[in-house]
């Protein structure tokens, strides 16, 4: 073969190459055209009840496979000019949509104009229609992101009557427990069901955190079994005991019937074995509960609104509906303060975002603290044939703990001769922990269901997820997601 048919040959192939590997997916950057700043959470109209949504940097990445049957996609934010885009022709990278003024304040948009107060009367009334809770089948992808932070962890040796554990053991317990870090869960799944009662079969997961730390805690963990079954005598149990508080816990696999030993059960369980769809399922629940019109909701902003004050500003649209908008902030000790998109002609609740502005929960009692500290969300809705549903939930859980405490734990024995006491392990506690649990939630599609086909139903069973060690690229080629932030792009276990 000569030279030049060979490099007619490899351009082909790469051409080829590059071609297939364009056909899989389309990428891009949403940025305003004059500030040339990502727009974040904008929406990309896909086809009829379907769609997606970009990320906190303004970029979103559809299956190609997902575009077969439309010829253009619909990029719209809110404030922004909606911008319709042929896909298959495309060849930036970054999307400009312009900002639109809106200078409708004082303009009739229904036949009569309402005061704030009887908007928020009238969301509630319409409530029961417009987030109606029927049968629906969607595509989902959820993504839960699970950051620890241990600001203090000290452990001081006081006493212990087991010569294997001394101060050196305690001290080698303190240097492996993980002052930082990170759980990264995605799952795309399919889900038939009401916001009460819901199947869904997993398509394909992910978890991304590093296993070092659970084998360094494992292997503490068995060496402290071994010292304990090296020492304890047959028939002891152990009681702990962390200042005025104790309890006992039976070491026999029999719990014998004696008033000694009527003892709390404590059980570690393995969640290897769990099934995977479980786990999605309550993360959903999760989600769900926390939604506004939710009766147990921790976002009270309607449930108990005569305690919160509402200004109502200037409209707007989404998805070309026109929106009243309006603020809401705490009278007195209410916590949450946000803004919220309001149809004009239904009164449907089409985005809110919140934050609360004191924490939820606050104790603080004999050395243990604990305090709900951050709790904020965004809500994107959006009409369908079965009435409103979630297009885009994010929802972020922020945590204190706290205990400063002596510890003590004591064997003891009846069956032995003499004192009842055997061995002690005397210690002083000091630990201060952040946990923070975010969650986003995006529909891609969603359609009516019958009861006759949600009975029919089946969910597949031991659906598993890959473990990753660092965040991979490729895992996600062929399918439609919400992208990852930079944290998680940047994740990796150092070896």
């Amino acid at each position: 073969m000569t030279t030049n048919r060979f490099l007619l040959l490899l351009g082909i192939i790469l051409f080829v190459g590059i071609q297939q590997a364009f056909a899989q997916q389309y990428q891009a950057k949403i940025i305003d055209a004059k500030t040339e700043t990502p727009i974040v959470y904008g929406t990309i109209e896909t086809g009829p009840n379907r769609g997606l949504i970009t990320n906190e940097e303004g970029i979103f990445t559809v299956n190609i496979q997902d575009l077969k049957e439309v010829d253009s996609i619909y990029i719209s934010a809110l404030g922004y000019k909606k911008k319709g885009l042929a896909w298959r022709t495309a060849t930036d990278s970054i999307i400009k949509l312009m900002p639109e003024a809106f200078k409708l304040k004082g303009v009739f948009l229904t036949d009569k104009q309402l005061a704030v107060e009887q908007i928020i009367d009238s969301i509630k009334a319409h409530f029961v229609t417009n987030y109606t809770g029927n049968l629906t089948q969607q595509k989902i992808f959820l993504r839960q992101s699970d950051l620890n932070r241990m600001s203090k962890a000290d452990i001081e040796f006081k006493e212990s009557s087991i010569e294997e554990l001394n101060e050196a053991l305690i001290d080698s317990v303190v240097k492996i427990i993980p002052r930082t870090s990170s759980f990264y869960r995605e799952t795309l799944f399919d889900y038939y069901g009401t916001y009460t009662g819901h199947k869904i079969n997993v398509i394909k997961a992910a978890q991304l955190y590093d296993k070092s730390n659970e084998g360094s805690l494992e292997a503490l963990g068995q060496k402290l079994e071994r010292i304990f079954k090296e020492n304890v005598k047959p028939d002891s149990y152990l009681k702990i005991k962390s200042g005025i508080f104790g309890t006992k816990v039976q070491l026999d696999s029999v719990v014998n019937n004696n008033d000694e030993a009527q003892v709390i059960e404590v059980k570690v369980n393995d969640t290897v074995g769990d099934n995977y769809q479980e786990t999605v399922k309550r993360q959903l629940d999760q989600v769900y509960q926390q939604l506004f019109f939710q009766e147990d909701a921790k976002l009270d902003v309607f449930s108990k609104s005569n305690r919160y004050d509402f200004e109502l500003g200037d409209y707007t649209f989404i998805d070309d509906e026109a929106v009243y908008s309006i603020r809401f902030s705490p009278k007195g000790k209410r916590d949450f303060e946000g803004v919220m998109y309001v149809n004009t002609a239904d009164y449907a609740v089409m985005r809110m975002e919140y934050e609360n502005v004191r924490s939820l929960r606050r104790v603080k009692l004999l050395g243990i603290s604990y305090e709900e500290a951050v709790f904020n969300g965004k809500l994107f809705f959006k009409k369908g044939s079965t009435g409103y549903i979630p297009t885009y939930i994010e929802l972020v859980d922020g945590r204190n703990f706290g205990i400063k405490r002596p510890l003590k734990v004591i064997e003891k024995n009846k069956f032995v001769k003499g004192r009842r006491k055997q061995n002690e392990l005397s210690l002083g506690l000091d630990f201060k922990n952040t946990q923070t649990i975010k969650y986003e939630f995006v529909v891609f599609d969603s359609e009516a269901l019958s009861a006759e086909s949600y009975s029919a139903l089946a969910e597949k069973a031991a659906a598993k997820a890959t473990y990753l060690s660092k965040y991979d690229p490729d895992f996600w080629k062929g399918y439609t997601i919400i992208e990852p932030n930079a944290a998680i792009r940047s994740f990796t276990v150092e070896e």
